[in-house]
């Protein structure tokens, strides 16, 4: 049994304004009906496979775990990252959970946010990592390339075969210029790095050791001195962030005399940015990808994608135009690797648009703001079926609840009540308060808040089904 281990971490930022830090990529639905993180779940679904293990920012908890419910997933376990490490620490804290129970566990190591055409051509390929790990590699996936890329590591393989379909890393390599990567691509000896490995759970522990001791001990505190919460793992967040931040292929692929690259071609691709999910979409007759409410003319080879509004775009080509409720994007899609400068430009100027879309994801459902001024805020909100927000109070705002559809039940101080489509109630400053929605459909309503201060920090919890700070609704 090879048990798949999902790493969720990544902001995605190459892909802003639809990728952001507090949602990012590969819980978004970019190349087709279900997200990165469903397929890559369900990639892996079979005999051969045992329940996956997902390693996840804390932040991010509820949000894998709905999407795991939507597709009736049970996960072996979820760990929760306090703080981001990189993928060394984050295969460590899964290598040492698995091997609570079995020490030779071989653990499938995939990112989230990548896609895979053709997965018999993944399977075949994961049936010939087996086999190396079984006789001790830590084999890592190389893509076959179909071109010169330039915004990809590479691997070097070695001229013989170890066994069938596996052959030896003689080296890894750093994203090469146009040149070099021309020359990897003619000499056919070299394999894009797809950031996947499957190895024992006990050889990967091993090989850490050897040479990130301090890395490894960390994690194993982490591990231990963390709290279970369901099917939760919190780790424990002064031990983790001790770790060496590092990547897998830094701190062990690049070191061990046991790397194994097993060539595949699965049509995959990283999403890695605009220009790679436009290759990934089907294109019109001037080769535009196009999603929303859109115009062209005169345009080609250009991606544009609109939530909220009409978009025309007339005599521009290779361009990228993303329109979302709160941000719009104008970038040459030949330099799309750029747009992450534009999110570090965010940050520098504390903007909160690098970090949150306008509809807010919450375990209870979400908002969305629908408009903003002095001492006023309007939002829509949604409460999933059967579930409530906190029982709290706020000491600056006062609130208007107007049940659009479906049916709420409101606390409201020593009262509870419902209230159904078209009916209102206020809450005053101070006031204890909850919302529930104790119906079979979504429960949508507008609130109009009113105050000195609107902040989402203005929350005194007294109640809280989801284990979270304060100052998240």
């Amino acid at each position: 049994m090879i048990t798949p281990v999902i790493l969720t971490g990544g902001s995605g930022s190459r892909l802003w304004p639809l990728s952001r830090a507090g949602y990012p990529k590969q819980f978004l639905s970019l190349t087709g009906e279900r997200t990165m993180f469903q397929e890559t779940l369900l990639r892996v679904q079979g005999e051969q496979f045992g329940a996956p293990l997902v390693v996840c920012n804390e932040e991010h908890r509820f949000v894998v775990a709905e999407q795991l419910r939507a597709l009736g997933i049970e996960a072996d376990r979820i760990l929760l990252e306090p703080v981001g490490r990189n993928t060394a620490p984050a295969v460590a804290v899964a290598a040492l959970s698995l091997m609570e129970h079995e020490p030779d566990s071989r653990m499938l190591v995939m990112p989230s946010d990548h896609v895979v055409f053709d997965n018999e051509a993944f399977i075949a390929g994961v049936e010939r990592a087996a086999e190396a790990a079984d006789t001790g590699y830590l084999a890592t996936f190389g893509v076959e390339p179909n071109k010169p890329e330039t915004g990809y590591g590479y691997i070097e393989k070695s001229s013989e075969p170890l066994m069938s379909g596996v052959h030896r890393v003689s080296r890894f390599v750093e994203k090469p210029d146009q040149t070099t990567a021309q020359q990897y691509f003619d000499s056919g000896d070299y394999l894009w790095n797809s950031g996947m490995f499957l190895f024992r759970a006990e050889d990967y522990v091993v090989e850490l050791q050897g040479h990130h001791p301090d890395m490894l001990k960390a994690c194993e505190e982490a591990l231990a001195s963390g709290e279970d919460d369901l099917n939760f793992r919190h780790l424990d967040r002064e031990a983790f962030f001790s770790a060496l931040s590092e990547s897998i292929d830094y701190a062990v692929m690049e070191k061990t005399e046991r790397a194994a690259v097993v060539p595949v071609d699965m049509g995959w691709n990283d999403v890695g940015s605009w220009s790679a999910l436009w290759e990934t979409k089907d294109k019109d007759e001037a080769n535009n990808a196009v999603s929303g409410d859109v115009i062209l003319h005169d345009t080609r080879d250009s991606y544009v994608h609109s939530e909220k509004g009409l978009v025309a775009v007339s005599g521009l080509d290779n361009v990228v135009v993303v329109n979302t409720d709160d941000a719009v994007l104008v970038a040459d899609r030949r330099n799309a690797q750029d747009v992450k400068k534009l999110v570090e430009t965010l940050k520098k100027q504390g903007r909160e648009e690098h970090y949150q879309h306008a509809e807010v994801h919450r375990p209870w459902g979400a908002y969305c703001g629908i408009d903003l001024g002095d001492r006023y805020q309007v939002k829509h909100i949604t409460v999933k079926p059967g579930e409530r927000l906190s029982l709290q109070m706020h000491y600056h705002r006062a609130e208007h609840w107007i049940v659009v559809s479906g049916t709420a039940l409101v606390t409201h101080g020593e009262k509870t009540f419902l209230l159904r489509e078209n009916e209102s109630t206020y809450i005053s400053c101070g006031e204890t308060h909850r919302l529930e929605n104790p119906g079979m459909v979504p429960l949508h309503l507008i609130e109009v808040q009113s105050g000195s201060y609107l902040g989402e920090d203005d929350i005194v919890r007294f109640e809280d089904g989801y284990g979270r700070a304060e100052q998240c609704a």
